[in-house]
């Protein structure tokens, strides 16, 4: 029966069992007395199953088939399949979580599938669909921190048999649309030699100069960016390419402070809750153009919150601190890391080459010494842990520990937090401007002897001295 009309009433029917597998799908306005069929365009081979229509928009429906679930806008003159991942199989059942907006189909062998959130397709329309890129209303993100009750993995230790299925993604979800396809230059040139071959015209093999500007091209790229309520900028995300509706979610937190990094370490703080905008930009050979202006949208605690406003201000501004000394603390380790890898390159080319002085040896190895100790503060003793014996924790061990233990809290930081801290914060600047000095100034000026001795190039020095003779 109809969701807004007392007269209306929809049928699904199926002959499959006699061969027949025409959709039957009708509609009757009159309570029963004249059926009208609206299987429109759907496919010539696939059963209908199920139909539901949605609370709020009258001429929104869907319907499950042998081939999957399909939709119409316009009360079945056409219809859209609906895909997203879903594989072709029948579905034979249909119901909505109408809190939620979400559409479930029940497949026959496969389980159930869930597509969250459907309110998009209530908004859309032939002039939409002319736009050449729209974002749809944006849900309130609900801002928490993910509990996991079983520990680690989807299933933990329960074993194959205990039931589990993925959650929607978690924080904010961004639904928007694009007309066309980004393409690159080479896409653009086999579409051009597709049509050419198609009307039957001749196809050129590009040029050098073509080919190497199609090697030398970035890929086009979608990009959204994320923004606060005084516009700063809190995250850009990478989106589909390609032409038609999709989907791309903000975990509601900044970016992480260690560049390419996808441990736990690797994520940034979570952004406090309130307003909130979403824009989208191309990019397209190195130029950023703007497609859909800011949309704005909620951030919301779950639950009531434990700190008032003010406090959630002061906690972000602590994790960002110490988001900003985890960067500079993992960057010197990876730049200790870098300097040792080249004394030790640097050692093994004065050993072997006539011109270089043996005496360079001590002073590489004074220089390995050094860095040796200061890695060490950096992150940790290593004699003792090695022989299984506790030993004193490294300035990263201190980061590390705040950023664990705090970055997954909506509480406020604890004093061990703060004088953590306070340690890694005194213990770096200690040894600072050591290893600055270390890498910049003494292992370059070896560097500079090697190559006065016309030594061969080691790792990260200035680029060789050469005179043609």
């Amino acid at each position: 029966a109809s969701l807004h009309d007392a007269n209306t009433v929809f049928a699904a029917l199926n002959n499959h069992k006699r061969g027949d597998f025409r959709p039957y799908l009708l509609k009757s306005s009159n309570r029963g007395r004249s059926w009208t069929s609206i299987a429109g365009d759907l496919p010539a081979r696939g059963s209908v199953y199920s139909v539901v229509q949605d609370h709020v928009n009258a001429d929104l429906l869907f319907v499950g088939t042998e081939f999957g679930i399909y939709v119409t806008l316009d009360g079945g003159a056409k219809w859209i399949q609906l895909k997203g991942g879903i594989p072709t199989i029948a579905v034979r059942d249909l119901e909505i979580q109408r809190r939620e907006n979400d559409l479930v189909g029940a497949s026959f062998g496969r389980g159930f599938f869930i597509l969250d959130d459907y309110t998009p397709l209530r908004e859309l329309n032939a002039a939409l669909l002319e736009r050449g890129a729209h974002i749809f209303p944006v849900k309130t993100a609900w801002s928490y921190i993910e509990a996991r009750p079983l520990g680690g993995g989807e299933k933990a230790s329960q074993g194959a048999g205990f039931y589990t299925a993925p959650n929607p993604p978690f924080g904010a979800t961004f639904t928007y649309y694009m007309k066309e396809s980004l393409k690159s230059r080479r896409d653009l040139r086999r579409d051009r030699e597709k049509k050419a071959a198609k009307d039957g015209a001749d196809v050129f093999y590009p040029s050098w100069d073509e080919l190497k500007a199609e090697d030398r091209e970035e890929k086009p790229a979608v990009i959204l960016t994320v923004r606060d309520e005084a516009g700063n900028v809190v995250r850009r995300l990478n989106g589909s390419t390609s032409s038609g509706i999709h989907r791309t979610s903000w975990d509601l937190r900044y970016p992480g402070y260690t560049a390419g990094s996808i441990n736990r370490e690797g994520f940034g703080p979570m952004a406090v809750p309130g307003a909130y905008t979403v824009s989208i930009d191309k990019q397209v050979d190195g130029q950023v153009t703007q497609l859909v202006p800011p949309t704005p949208f909620q951030v919301e605690p779950l639950g009531m919150p434990s700190l008032p406003a003010a406090d959630r201000a002061a906690l972000l501004a602590f994790q960002r601190q110490t988001g900003d000394l985890q960067r500079a603390v993992i960057g010197a380790n990876r730049a200790a890391g870098a300097a040792a890898e080249r004394i030790d390159e640097i050692k093994d080319v004065i050993e072997v080459w006539p011109n270089a002085d043996l005496g360079l040896l001590a002073e590489a190895r004074g220089l390995e010494l050094r860095l040796s100790d200061l890695r060490e503060r950096l992150t940790g003793d290593p004699t003792r842990p090695r022989r299984n014996e506790p030993g004193m924790p490294g300035i990263m061990d201190r980061v590390q520990g705040v950023v664990r233990g705090h970055w997954s809290s909506t509480s406020a930081p604890t004093a061990t937090h703060r004088k953590s801290y306070e340690i890694a914060a005194e213990e770096f600047s200690l040894i600072y401007e050591d290893l600055q000095t270390l890498i910049e100034r003494d292992l370059v000026a070896l560097e500079d002897k090697l190559e006065a001795a016309g030594a061969p190039w080691t790792a990260a020095r200035k680029l060789p001295r050469w005179e043609r003779r």
